[in-house]
């Protein structure tokens, strides 16, 4: 199985085609998403700080995975359907239009991990890297590692994302304007569930629900991709324990979608058993026996350089 240019094809061919059918798996998870955000957030006053801490980020990092499945046209042939099934912004910090065209660009491009062509890439250009300070790269390295990703990882992403928007902003992007406009309704939506009705803090929210959901949803990305040089062992496999391949609803077999964007999240563990050999001698071995190990062998230590190095 040659991953790079399955990918490309598979790719483009959903995004003309669409699927044919009501994927119900998905729309029953949207359901189930909601309705338990919507319990946590009614009884939040009525709930230990410990407790709601990681059940908000769950929820928060679990609608970003749903996200992540409308980006890839489910769980309808109806593109509008999709984004308004995912329309409020539990996260609030990216409208959904702005993640959607920065995802595909990342599946399409064939210099993945590129920072200079890759939306997605966590790496700095050489250039970039050489300008910086002392005290940048310090925070840049901490950030590259499991803890640091976790931790500080969630101000540079919004940083990162608000900088790139604010310049098409600025520019004058009329589609960046009606990204955000339609983003503000959707944050419009959860907040006033939020704090008109739940009567929760807006920074008690950024810091329970939002907060942990990033970085949880930073804890799938953070060995996604590695800068090498045949583009098939760029993309990791890291099989999940339960908890986590639900929450990233199995995008943690990361190689296999990006060999097979099309498949919705619930088919992509038997297609994972059948394709596993190829996956991995395609992907040179780039893989991990759930996130335990990755901790184990990142906790605190920098999974690479932060320059690009190719």
């Amino acid at each position: 199985m040659r991953t790079g240019s399955l990918e490309r094809k598979q790719t483009h061919a959903r995004h003309r085609t669409f699927v044919t059918t009501i994927e119900w798996p998905t729309v029953l998870l949207a359901a189930v998403i909601y309705g338990a955000f919507g319990l946590l957030t009614w009884n939040y006053h009525a709930l230990p700080w410990w407790l709601v801490l990681p059940l908000g980020g769950y929820l928060v990092a679990w609608h970003g995975s749903l996200q992540h499945e409308a980006v890839h046209d489910h769980p309808t042939s109806w593109p509008l359907v999709n984004e308004i099934l995912v329309f409020p912004s539990l996260w609030l910090w990216l409208p959904f239009r702005s993640y959607r065209e920065d995802h595909r660009q990342h599946h399409n491009t064939d210099s993945l991990t590129d920072p200079l062509e890759d939306p997605e890439s966590y790496y700095i250009a050489a250039a970039d890297w050489a300008r910086f300070g002392a005290v940048t790269k310090t925070w840049l390295r901490a950030s590259n590692s499991f803890a640091g990703r976790l931790i500080l990882g969630p101000w540079r992403a919004v940083w990162r994302a608000w900088v790139s928007q604010g310049r098409k902003l600025l520019a004058g992007d009329r589609a960046a304007w009606l990204n955000w406009s339609l983003h503000a309704v959707g944050c419009g939506l959860v907040l006033f569930w939020v704090m008109g009705v739940c009567k929760i803090p807006f920074g008690s929210y950024l810091l329970f629900f939002v907060y942990p959901g990033i970085s949880l949803t930073l804890m799938r990305s953070f060995l996604e991709h590695q800068a090498r040089g045949p583009r098939g062992e760029r993309t990791v496999v890291i099989e999940a324990e339960a908890p986590f391949a639900l929450l990233f609803l199995n995008n943690n077999l990361h190689a296999l979608h990006h060999a097979e964007p099309g498949q919705p999240w619930y088919q992509l563990p038997a297609r994972y058993r059948t394709q596993k050999a190829a996956l991995l001698s395609e992907n040179g071995g780039y893989f991990y026996r759930g996130y335990r190990a990755v901790m184990r062998h990142h906790l605190f230590r920098a999974k690479e350089p932060v320059a690009y190095p190719l």
